[in-house]
């Protein structure tokens, strides 16, 4: 039987990349019992009814065939509205909208349109996972800035200008923020703004949490920031917005050149997304706004206990502004994140994430999740607070 060596194989830059962090510690709860998970960036609320009809329809009248590469006309038509809408941003659905399998295809594809090998791409931590991993398998250059609890998480004019290169490409904005629950302010994306275009850089803006902003200031897109739509390239979708994680929808907004480009990248690697979930959205974006006001109203609420949750334990938490994510910091502990995390699931049973998973400066840090009920996270905060007591 002859043997196969694997590394000659395989892709070596695929190889040095480490998996996600968030999944270690779910493989490890899944093998117990009683397991409370603040863990999971998903929405517990089910797809609301009439999106879901509407997905059921659509197969009941035989819609499954493929549609544009772009989506269906309606869907962008929709995007388009609802965008302008919501964020001021003005969009043609035949040139400027592409429509895609959730959002994470989107930056991938936008990464892929604009990053040459040894191009450097700005990105800001701690957040999602998947941006770094994505500029790597580019042959792009990751360039991390790392964000700090004392302005808030938000990049900084500072910070930023003291990163450019002449070989920066692009800036991955993740605002509102995974998993810090940054937000960036109208203020302050105006002071990045001028920096961007002075340097003539791209801005991929991860926007997927728009709607989950808390204290009654909206989200604002850098994109309308003047000298700004030119040079974004805009993802949302409908998974955390909608609660639609499964049906896999999200889209791109941008400049028509970099749109072509990327629907390229599209049409060969995915060809269309889910018809199904494609019809499903239309009906979102046309009449689930009471919906998302409910969905976000229960969130704050929550958000509110396990913030106040966390600091009666003594583990200081700044207030998240935006998405679902308290992000405590547990360095009083003694204990690094992954420490703190692996005792707290087998001692107590409560699974969180440690915050280097989403880069170095989330040491000292875990993320938990509050798309959970009051009761499973009022458990949760008991459950720690039996192992800081223990821990004394």
């Amino acid at each position: 039987m002859s043997t196969v060596n694997y590394q000659n194989i395989l892709n070596p830059a695929v190889c040095q990349i480490k998996p996600s962090g968030i999944r270690k510690f779910f493989d490890i709860a899944e093998t117990m019992d009683d397991v409370i998970s603040l863990g999971v960036g998903e929405p517990d609320f089910p797809t609301p009814w009439r999106i879901r009809q509407a997905g059921i329809a659509s197969l009941e009248n035989s819609q499954t065939r493929y549609t544009s590469n772009s989506g269906l006309i309606k869907l962008r038509q929709e995007v388009a509205t609802y965008v302008k809408r919501k964020y001021s941003l003005t969009y043609d659905p035949e040139h400027e909208i592409l429509i895609t399998v959730g959002g994470s295809e989107a930056i991938d594809a936008a990464l892929r349109a604009v990053v040459a090998p040894g191009d450097e791409v700005i990105i800001p931590q701690p957040s999602y996972v998947c941006y770094e991993p994505m500029t790597v398998l580019t042959g792009g250059v990751p360039v991390i800035i790392e964000t700090d609890a004392e302005h808030e998480f938000k990049l900084t004019p500072e910070a930023l200008l003291a990163h450019i290169t002449p070989k920066t490409k692009a800036l991955i904005l993740p605002y509102p923020c995974n998993p810090t629950g940054g937000i960036m302010e109208r203020e302050d994306l105006e002071a990045i703004a001028t920096i961007l275009r002075e340097h003539d850089i791209l801005v991929i803006s991860d926007e997927i949490y728009a709607e989950l902003t808390y204290g009654g200031k909206p989200h604002v897109s850098i994109a309308s920031i003047e000298g700004m739509a030119e040079r974004t390239v805009v993802v949302n979708g409908f998974s955390k917005t909608f609660s639609m994680t499964g049906w896999r929808m999200g889209y791109a907004c941008g400049p028509a050149p970099i749109m072509q480009e990327i629907r390229k990248i599209h049409q060969y690697a995915i060809m269309c997304a889910p018809t199904t979930s494609q019809y499903a959205a239309i009906e979102a974006l046309r009449s689930c706004e009471s919906d998302v006001a409910a969905m976000r109203e229960e969130y704050d609420m929550r958000r509110r206990l396990i913030v106040s949750g966390f600091n009666k334990l003594g583990l200081v938490c700044r207030e998240p502004k935006g998405a679902f994510y308290a992000f405590p910091c547990i360095r009083s502990t003694g204990l690094t994140s992954e420490e703190f995390c692996e005792r707290l699931l087998y001692a107590k049973k409560v699974a969180v994430v440690p915050g280097p998973a989403f880069g170095q400066g989330g040491e000292g840090f875990i993320r938990a999740s509050y798309c959970y009920s009051v009761e499973h996270i009022t458990e949760a905060l008991r459950r720690i607070g039996e192992f800081l007591e223990e821990l004394k």
